[in-house]
């Protein structure tokens, strides 16, 4: 089954590195427990310098062959650190480094009393406990949980007659970054202020915005805590949920099953997970991978939180400090017993290939990898070759002693006195100081410096971790961050490669709440978070054409927003044109009833003899019939694109025009009432007839008019309006009245005329007179009253081209009721039945309505 798995991966891996990453992907075990299931986190050692060569088979005896796990490879970290100083020529010449190293200081929680009482018994383990001057100097070097290393620091540091610095190469915890209480306590590691800005890189480029963060309830995880809170608040990026694991296991335990609910029920995918490997954070992600929680898993290079199976959508993605590559280190330990060339050794050699590199040029193929070694042995005897962040700090804190030793012994000291070993018992007391300010770069060109607060930020490799078979985990480094770049640029990822390891760029999303899309904005509750949010629609003629808007914007007035609501349209111009239907058959009407009434004139004078044209006032009908034409031309100024000049003509026209044509009317009524009604004597009579003192009523009542219009026009004159709210996606232009006030002006003295003319013809009705047009004026007046009554609010219900349409409409339609109501019986009589167009009928039809009366 190996065999075919590891074959499957060797032919299906198409890496494609970006020049900025150094591709290396690597194998590992997932072995960090002791033989009680233990989280080990580090050893315990002492380091001095003696004066005498020591060759690398002095390191041999502390290793034994069948017991190469994870543990172990601190030491052998330490031991070819030591080897690669001891052959600098231009470090510690005649100096040496060397450690002593006992298995049971690795063990979880360490005997603390019975390590007090060895050293009682054996001065050699501590050798800085000797007031010996010929003793060597010795350094502790630990990577064990802050509360062992606290107590070992004051062990060392009050039981002892020297200075005694302790290095640690463990997670960096602010609880021993106090320099005034722990002056000879040095962290190799740095304090991970780039750690949030890295991670909010990260998150941002996946476009995630909920995040679950799970730490440790203690010092270390409240300041990581506060760098990333700072962090993800400048980027809109929010917790889902904060998980602080208790370090206490009874608490823990009491708690367990809140901490798994609070994970489980929240709608992020993504989780962060920060804290000491060693402590109960651990065991609650144990937990958790066991219950095959699918999630997006993001932390630290040093945890081993890998998902149960392999899965497109979820993983572990870790984030290591970025440091150069050190060489010679897997030479270093398969060469470091003499094993015989019996095939039996060669085995047991062979996992150390087991660790597979990929190709530096291109990260194509997978070389010097193991495919004869079962599972269960490879198991039981591998570890990851790579330099993890303990080891890489194991690696600086050899050199940081080694140049201190160099610097105090050849620079700053050489007039020392050196008699009696005196020289010697100086370094030991005044080695902690200049540790402190010692800077150096080291072999592979990364800067090192001591002081914790003159370090630089760190850059952090980012990798990609998925489950091999049977807990082989397979890491790919798939990018880079950096905060030397300028923002924006700092993070750097390789698609490809993300696409290789995970088998898919497809990442599931983590947000609190889906985005609102165009022609949507969101609006939050106060009991929401900040990312949380509800999406509405756009107000009406409001747009948003981007993710996640606040507010809307207003379209401008010439542009309406399409269905979506997410873009702005230029609006339609309308107006009663003459291509319109409504405005071609408007017009037609003008046209027609405009002819009509020209052919009723032109009967009228071709007929101009006849009596029943000449008893009701010739020039009073033709008068009105001019005027009756010119009212049905007035509407071909209502329809087409309105300006200034129409605006105002078509106010001015039709309302002189009408008035001339009502003041005729009156004008005719008036002159029947003359005729049979005024009770002067026949000479006062007979001159108001002849005289025709009635047809002055036709120039005065149209002065009238005439200078109510010039008051229109001094006060606010019509003039072209744009409409762009009564139609939706349409501007409609029209014309503005003006002075609305100055339009029913027009319209009241019009009504007056009219209903004057009404009155008047109403009551001379049944006159004597073969041609009596009373009757016919009572009722085109009736008709003229009823059109202009039911106008008005017919007019103020309607908007643009309607509302022009119904103006017209009534104009046509009180102008046809006169012409139809007075004319069209005496067209018929004049053309149709002539024998009643005579003298001799005149004559008897007075005589019989006399008569009658």
């Amino acid at each position: 089954m190996f065999i075919l798995t590891l074959s499957f991966l060797l032919l299906n891996i198409p890496l494609h590195l970006s020049g900025f990453i150094y591709p290396t992907c690597s194998w590992r075990i997932k072995q960090n427990k002791d033989k009680n299931g233990n989280e080990r986190i580090g050893c315990f050692f002492l380091i001095q310098a003696v004066k005498r060569p020591v060759e690398k088979e002095y390191f041999s005896h502390f290793f034994n062959t069948q017991k190469h796990t994870e543990i172990y490879k601190y030491s052998l970290v330490l031991a070819f650190s030591m080897i690669e100083v001891n052959r600098n020529p231009d470090l510690l010449p005649n100096m040496s480094l060397v450690f002593s190293f006992q298995e049971n200081i690795c063990d979880w929680e360490y005997d603390i009393p019975t390590f007090t009482q060895m050293n009682l018994h054996d001065h050699g383990i501590l050798p800085n406990y000797t007031c010996r001057d010929d003793m060597p100097c010795g350094v502790a070097l630990s990577g064990l949980y802050w509360v062992t290393t606290l107590k070992l620091y004051t062990i060392l540091n009050n039981f002892i007659s020297r200075q005694f610095p302790h290095l640690t190469y463990g997670p960096f915890d602010p609880i021993l970054s106090d320099h005034e209480k722990f002056p000879y306590l040095y962290q190799m590691a740095s304090d991970d202020t780039s750690l949030a800005p890295a991670l909010v890189s990260f998150i941002i480029n996946f476009s995630w915005n909920w995040i679950g963060l799970v730490i440790s309830d203690n010092n270390q995880g409240f300041q990581f805590l506060s760098y990333l809170t700072r962090e993800m608040e400048k980027n809109a990026i929010c917790f889902a949920f904060v998980s602080m694991i208790p370090v206490d296991m009874h608490l823990y335990m009491s708690r367990a099953e809140v901490y798994y609910n609070q994970i489980m029920t929240s709608s992020t995918n993504v989780v962060i997970i920060y804290g000491n490997t060693g402590s109960t954070l651990a065991v609650s992600f144990r937990m958790w991978e066991s219950l095959s929680i699918q999630r997006i898993w993001i932390t630290t290079a040093e945890w081993d939180v890998t998902p149960s199976k392999k899965d497109t959508l979820y993983g572990l993605f870790a984030f290591g400090h970025h440091h150069g590559e050190i060489s010679g280190f897997k030479t270093f330990v398969q060469t470091l017993n003499p094993f015989t060339n019996s095939d039996e050794n060669l085995v047991k050699l062979e996992w150390m290939y087991f660790n597979c590199e990929v190709s530096a040029s291109k990260c194509k193929t997978l070389k010097n990898c193991s495919s004869n070694l079962s599972l269960e042995w490879l198991m039981a005897n591998t570890f990851e070759m790579t330099f993890t962040e303990g080891s890489y700090d194991i690696y600086n804190a050899v050199y940081a002693i080694a140049h201190v030793l160099h610097e105090m012994t050849f620079q700053k000291f050489h007039n020392l006195p050196t008699a009696n070993g005196k020289e010697q018992n100086y370094l030991c007391n005044k080695l902690g100081g200049p540790l402190r300010k010692i800077h150096f770069t080291n072999p592979v060109g990364d800067r090192v410096n001591m002081n914790q607060e003159d370090k630089l930020q760190e850059e952090y490799d980012i990798f990609y971790i998925w489950n091999f078979p049977k807990g082989l985990e397979f890491k790919v480094k798939i990018g880079l961050f950096s905060p030397f770049f300028i923002n924006g640029q700092q993070l750097h990822l390789s698609g490809d490669v993300i696409e290789w390891a995970r088998g898919s760029t497809q990442m599931p999303t983590s947000v609190c709440s889906a985005d609102c899309g165009p022609g949507f904005r969101k609006f939050r509750k106060k009991e929401m978070s900040a990312c949380c949010f509800d999406c509405s629609p756009c107000p009406e003629n409001e747009i948003s054409n981007e993710t996640n808007v606040e507010l809307c914007v207003l379209c401008p007035e010439d542009q309406y927003a399409n269905m979506g609501q997410n873009d702005c349209i230029q609006k339609a111009l309308i107006f009663l044109s003459y291509e319109d239907p409504l405005g071609m058959a408007l017009s037609l009407m003008a046209l027609g009833f405009s002819a009509f009434t020209a052919v009723v004139l032109g009967i009228f004078v071709k007929h101009h003899s006849t009596p029943i044209v000449k008893a009701n006032n010739s020039t009073l009908t033709y008068i009105l019939l001019i005027s009756l034409i010119f009212c049905f031309l007035c509407p071909l100024l209502f329809i087409g694109h309105p300006n200034s000049a129409t605006c105002i003509l078509q106010q001015i026209t039709f309302g002189v025009v009408f008035t001339v044509a009502i003041s005729t009317v009156l004008a005719k009524t008036i002159t029947v009432i003359l005729a049979f009604k005024v009770t002067a004597p026949q000479r006062m009579r007979k001159f108001f007839l002849v005289s025709g003192v009635s047809n002055y009523i036709i120039p005065i009542c149209t002065l009238i008019q005439v200078i109510v219009f010039a008051v229109w026009l001094g006060v606010s004159p019509p003039s072209v309006d744009i409409d762009t709210q009564s139609e939706h996606g349409h501007i409609i232009i029209v014309c503005n009245k003006g002075s609305v006030t100055a339009f029913y002006c027009v319209l009241g003295y019009l009504a007056c005329l009219t209903f004057v003319s009404f009155t008047l013809a109403f009551l001379s009705r049944n006159l004597p007179g073969a041609f009596n047009e009373a009757k016919s004026i009572t009722f085109c007046m009736l008709v003229v009253c009823s059109v202009w009554v039911t106008f008005l609010p017919v007019y103020h219900s309607t908007k643009g081209k309607v509302m022009v349409a119904v103006e017209i409409f009534s104009i046509l339609a009180s102008s046809s009721g006169m012409l139809v109501c007075i004319f069209v019986p005496k067209c018929y009589i004049i053309l149709l039945r002539p024998e009643e167009n005579s003298l001799k009928m005149i004559r008897e039809k007075t005589s019989s309505h006399t008569h009658v009366s």
